[in-house]
């Protein structure tokens, strides 16, 4: 397999070049999957209700009142 030295060149610059391609594809496949991650999390938060708790009971009017 005798190759001249700029068929090994071309060669090496299309290598070269493919790794960069499926480099840069692999980043935009991370960057989706990341978005499709953070739209689940925000629809499976919205989908149950709220529920709200509170640390003590609220005093009433009349008992302030009375302090």
């Amino acid at each position: 397999m005798n190759r001249s030295h700029s068929e090994l060149d071309g060669l090496e610059k299309l290598l070269e070049s493919l790794i960069k391609m499926v480099g840069k594809t692999n980043e935009k496949v991370d960057g989706l999957s990341r978005r499709v991650h953070q739209l689940e999390v925000a629809a499976s938060e919205q989908s149950f209700p709220k529920v709200y708790s509170f640390i003590a009971d609220a005093t009433k009017p009349e008992e302030l009142e009375k302090a």
